[in-house]
């Protein structure tokens, strides 16, 4: 962001230091406030690398501000230049629609944020949308750069030409926290109840590998006990796992002293020419073993995670140990191996817990369509053998409009009804927090969706899901069964364990009803 400024600045240096009146047109891309005074003077939003504000008195001659208001962001979605294409008036101030698109071979990828300014102050920046509120591929060698947004009802509707003839069309719902305050107060019929225990796993000052967080742990049930495998990150700032246990699902009765596995399989290499990832999800600036999930397929635990090297690569590492060992806690993992390309960024992928027409399932995409690697022996992937997947675009599933998947939870539960998942999802009435939905998949193709939330079953509400390392964080690794009860696992604002639980019986029932793909 620095360097885009300074350019800028040398740019404008060159321009005459007399006030210019620009005339309307050549302000564009950009939109007006409508029915919107600042110091009794109209307001205009406009850039087609920056973005700016405008200040008009008869809203026909305009006065360039010469500020720059928002800008492309350095690692995130919206880094190539911005274009604004819709402005509204809202209860808690003017909202911005932007696109930021991306370019490479001939796909354009269209990406959409949202920004919301100060009433009182316009230049004021409140808020801004973390991930792209929509997302498309679209074939063609032509840069799609501005565009419109107009807000219908209930909706915002996007719209963008090509060419004379070609338009490409979108709706998006309009966020909660801007428009309907009524939203807020819906009744969900689908939801889980957070225990008043949590957090149930909190960082341990006494434990050097542990003082600074505990979060997203993965869960399995066995031996009459749920085991818990939690993402710990200390004095060091490298993610490794530790461990506890509950009988009760809840209340912990376990704790070890000591991280129970701290191997990436990856060493930081600072080569010459590629440039370090600025990566520090939860924290981990060192990098480790990050977000674990675990699947105990014929007396055999299989541990996936993100494998960060702490420099350039976060790929997924895959290691497993016999059930016997984990019970005994004698941690004699397999030595791990990466079993996502190189070069590639990936996480939260995850494995079924048991054989789907006599192969291991690996589902590593939710969006815009599950997909699933079936592979006869998963000791055989890495050192080449890899997994091919593809970037998940951000774009809501036939059935659920509300909600856009981000990624992989829990490892799917097995039910009678279909496989059970539990997700990431963004709300995008309420959009930059991270939520937890359901998916019901086919039993026989886990790749066909019978049912899909079309509300997120949590969000990040409470203080430990706000107040840690990352504001607006509920983010799941791990579900269990246990007397027909529903258990999930979530981190709370990159710093908390925590846990959630529900009937199942009755929560399959009310997914099913309420949220059915219709065929």
């Amino acid at each position: 962001m620095k360097c885009h400024v300074s350019v800028y600045l040398i740019l404008m240096e060159k321009k005459t230091k007399a006030t210019k009146f620009l005339q309307k047109k050549e302000l564009t891309p950009g939109a007006d406030v409508k029915d919107y005074l600042y110091e009794k003077k109209h307001v205009r939003y406009y850039g087609d690398f920056f973005m700016h504000i405008a200040l008009s008195d008869d809203g026909k001659k305009w006065l360039d501000s010469k500020c720059i208001i928002l800008g492309p962001r350095d690692n995130n979605f919206d880094y190539n230049p911005i274009a604004v294409m819709g402005v509204f008036t809202t209860p808690k101030g003017i909202l911005v629609i932007y696109n930021s698109p991306s370019q490479l071979d001939k796909v354009t990828k269209i990406k959409v944020g949202m920004a919301l300014f100060d009433l009182k102050n316009p230049m004021n920046l409140l808020w801004r949308s973390a991930e792209p509120v929509f997302e498309k591929e679209v074939k063609t060698t032509k840069y799609i750069n501005s565009g419109e947004a107009k807000k219908v009802k209930d909706e915002i509707v996007l719209s963008w030409k090509l060419g004379p003839l070609e338009k490409i069309k979108a709706k998006i719902p309009c966020p909660y926290f801007c428009f309907e305050e009524k939203h807020k107060k819906e009744v969900r019929k689908l939801s889980v109840k957070k225990h008043t225990e949590n957090p149930i796993i909190k960082p341990r000052e006494e434990n050097a590998w542990e003082s600074k967080a505990t979060f997203n742990p993965a869960a399995i049930y066995i031996g009459g006990k749920v085991h818990l495998l939690y993402r710990a990150i200390g004095h060091s700032d490298m993610s490794v796992l530790g461990y506890v246990s509950s009988e009760d699902g809840i209340n912990i009765t376990e704790r070890l002293s000591y991280p129970i596995y701290s191997k990436p399989n990856m060493t930081a290499e600072k080569r010459e020419g590629v440039k370090p990832v600025l990566y520090t999800s939860g924290g981990s600036w060192n990098g480790g073993c990050e977000d674990p999930r675990i699947t105990l397929i014929e007396g055999k635990i299989y541990l996936s995670y993100t494998a960060f090297d702490g420099w350039g690569s976060i790929r997924i590492g895959l290691s497993s140990i016999s059930m016997r060992d984990f019970l005994q806690q004698k941690w004699n993992w397999k030595e791990p191996v990466l079993i996502s390309k190189p070069g590639e960024m990936h996480k939260n992928w995850i494995i079924f817990p048991e054989k789907i027409k006599g192969k291991y399932a690996v589902l590593h995409t939710l969006r815009p369509n599950i997909l699933i690697d079936y592979v006869d022996d998963l000791d055989s992937l890495g050192e080449g053998n890899y997994i091919n997947s593809v970037p998940g675009l951000r774009v809501a599933p036939k059935g659920c409009e509300n909600l856009w998947l981000r990624a992989s939870g829990a490892p799917p539960i097995k039910t009678k009804e279909g496989w059970l998942l539990i997700c990431h999802v963004m709300d995008v009435r309420d959009p930059n927090k991270y939520k937890l939905g359901a998916i019901l998949l086919d039993l026989d193709n886990p790749e066909k969706i019978i049912a899909i939330s079309n509300y997120p079953i949590l969000e990040p509400e409470e203080d430990y899901e706000n107040n840690g390392l990352k504001h607006g964080v509920a983010f799941c690794c791990g579900a269990i069964v246990k007397d027909e009860k529903l258990f999930i696992y979530y981190g709370g604002s990159d710093t908390y364990s925590c846990v959630a639980s529900v009937d199942l019986n009755k929560f399959l029932k009310k997914l099913i009803k309420n949220n059915q793909i219709k065929k």
